[in-house]
């Protein structure tokens, strides 16, 4: 049952939180945390998203703080470090923030940066790992088909987990993974999941070895769950620069999996240089607990988003309601 309007903006907050490093362009990231009777939640679709899309951001919240629970298999995930492109002097800087972390999902393919820029700092993120570690790439859909080869081939000697949404459309990734089917690298689809109309057409075209999963894209835990079901392919959970209500959320989504073999991208709280929290879900042996997070007042009043801010969130949630 859809609670209504009034009922979740009852007690909503909205902050602005200061990012240690930039992501995606950002350097602050704005979030509304709302509380229904299961607990706090968190409706923080990125800004230049559509009503339509953040709708399904809206349907997680309602589904974590006034939908039923789900089966909690696994008390701790498993996380990866996430490293934006950052400047070379800050690679060991940025990733001493995950504690523990055998595991490190780099950005690639960003604006600005040179597949050259790309190398270097894999480079530099395998000499610090060290050979027992595990990177992944994730290039968010910057690259075609020719490209994603291509970078595949510069690459291919820093021993690389998987390459995650390296083009952007279900049939380039299905083209790429023909192409790099002798190099048992596998792909891994995100935006071909969360911002598709049909999340499962990547797994029915062949396009992908294994599924990134978001809980608040997808709508919310059992939803999240029933697509990892229908298309089955291995899942790896991840976040979206969430504060930690909202990584609460996606670890309820990874410990409710039936199976979890990879670990997941929820530790980006590290990316943090503030939270809603004094106890945040920050990485801590290369891992992060699965519990409800119970936001301090005082740092909501601390990092409170300015009035129009706080008005624009107010007005989004209520024209996401309406798609509900």
């Amino acid at each position: 049952m859809v609670p209504d309007v009034e009922e979740l903006l009852d007690g909503a907050h909205v902050v602005r939180l200061p990012l240690a490093a930039r992501f995606r362009g950002l350097t602050e990231r704005e979030a509304m945390l709302v509380h229904g009777p299961r607990g706090w939640a968190e409706f923080s679709p990125f800004v230049e998203y559509g009503d339509a899309e953040a709708a399904s951001w809206l349907a997680a919240a309602i589904d974590a703080g006034w939908g039923d629970p789900a089966p909690v298999l696994r008390e701790r995930i498993p996380v990866n470090a996430t490293l934006p492109a950052v400047p070379m002097e800050r690679i060991a800087e940025v990733l001493a923030r995950f504690d523990g972390t055998r595991t490190v999902k780099i950005k690639v393919a960003d604006a600005g940066e040179t597949l050259a820029d790309d190398v270097a700092r894999v480079r530099e993120v395998r000499r610090i790992l060290g050979p027992e570690g595990r990177i992944r790439l994730d290039a968010n859909g910057g690259w075609n088909v020719d490209q994603a080869e291509h970078a595949a081939h510069a690459l291919a000697p820093f021993d690389l987990e998987y390459l995650e949404q390296p083009c952007a459309t279900v049939p380039e990734l299905a083209e790429l993974r023909e192409r790099l089917h002798d190099w048992q690298l596998p792909i891994a689809a995100d935006e071909s999941v969360r911002k598709a109309d049909d999340p499962l057409a990547v797994a029915r075209a062949g396009a992908a070895d294994l599924l990134v999963v978001k809980v608040q894209p997808l709508g919310g835990v059992t939803r999240a769950l029933r697509i990892v079901a229908e298309a089955g392919l291995p899942a790896v959970v991840s976040s979206a620069i969430d504060t930690s209500v909202g990584l609460a959320m996606g670890a309820r989504l990874a410990a409710a999996l039936p199976e979890l073999d990879v670990d997941c991208g929820l530790g980006t709280a590290a990316l943090l240089a503030a939270d809603v929290t004094g106890d945040p879900l920050t990485p801590a042996g290369g891992h992060i607990e699965v519990r409800p997070v119970e936001p301090d007042l005082a740092l909501l009043a601390a990092h409170a988003a300015p009035p129009e801010r706080v008005a624009w969130w107010r007005d989004r949630l209520r024209r996401a309601h309406a798609h509900l």
